[in-house]
């Protein structure tokens, strides 16, 4: 499982590069569009509802998603747009502290599109608009997956003191260390590479770190709810698409709505 989970990264990691880098905005927007729907398929199964409802459910969110984008190429309102999202993580982490076992419906329906649209809108705005905006795009993405690979080793060979027993069982503040130590590093390859100030940079990526954290646990808590283990099979020794990107529906309003303040890509 091992082996096939570290091949299965390695060429999903050479695809997005390629797709990310080398794709013009629109294509990119159309990939990163693919993802956002195959996730919103596989977040479906979450709401226990029959299959018409579930179609409908993922064509709503994809006619979401474009208008948003449409709603969002002004700066203000882009700004706003990242800002709601980012409170919606914190009533998230809410939830998975206080409430885990309060969920319905509407409430993982209303999940799904708070998690899926912001990310999806903010990393085809940023692709399409920001200076270096393909590097930021993926460097985003790697920052999250960083995390989320760290996590996995240091819970692996070290986890003892489990984070959240009630929503993820497996899951362990040595992994929550191990992720956060894997995208420091990478976040000071980052503030090197774009010019950016280390002071700042640093605690930014620490704490879009910290959410991607709080995205997996939503995710969990989901699939705990409706007795999942992954939200798919589609990425052997992964799971579903949701299990990998995950931690990046809350990683990336966090990172994008600092690097706003900071004034990169202008």
């Amino acid at each position: 499982m091992l082996r096939a989970r570290v091949l299965t990264a390695l060429t999903l990691s050479a695809l997005l590069i390629v797709a990310i880098l080398y794709s013009p905005p629109p294509l990119a927007a159309a990939i990163l569009g693919l993802i956002l729907l195959i996730g919103a398929w596989e977040w479906s199964a979450f709401l226990a509802v029959e299959l018409p409802w579930r179609v409908a459910y993922v064509l709503g969110l994809g006619a979401l998603g474009v208008l948003g984008v449409g709603c969002t190429l002004e700066q203000a309102r882009f700004t706003l747009m990242l800002g709601l999202a980012v409170a919606w993580w914190v009533v998230a982490l809410a939830w998975i502290v206080w409430m885990p076992q309060r969920v319905g419906r509407l409430a993982a329906g209303l999940a799904g599109a708070l998690a899926l649209l912001p990310t999806w809108i903010a990393l085809v705005h940023i692709d399409a608009f920001w200076r270096h905006g393909a590097q930021w795009t993926l460097f985003i993405l790697a920052l999250a997956f960083a995390a989320d690979t760290g996590a996995f080793f240091a819970g692996r060979h070290f986890g003892r003191v489990h984070l959240a027993p009630r929503v993820s069982p497996n899951k362990t503040w040595e992994g929550v260390i191990g992720g956060m130590l894997t995208a420091l590093a990478l976040a000071a390859g980052g503030a090197a590479w774009f010019e950016l100030p280390v002071l700042s940079f640093l605690p930014l990526c620490l704490a879009a770190a910290a959410f991607s954290v709080v995205g997996d646990l939503t995710e969990s808590l989901l699939k705990r709810h409706v007795h999942l283990k992954d939200s798919g099979r589609l990425f052997p020794g992964h799971g579903g698409v949701l299990d990998r990107i995950d931690s990046v529906t809350a990683a990336t309003p966090v990172i994008a709505l600092g690097l706003t303040w900071l004034g990169a890509g202008r």
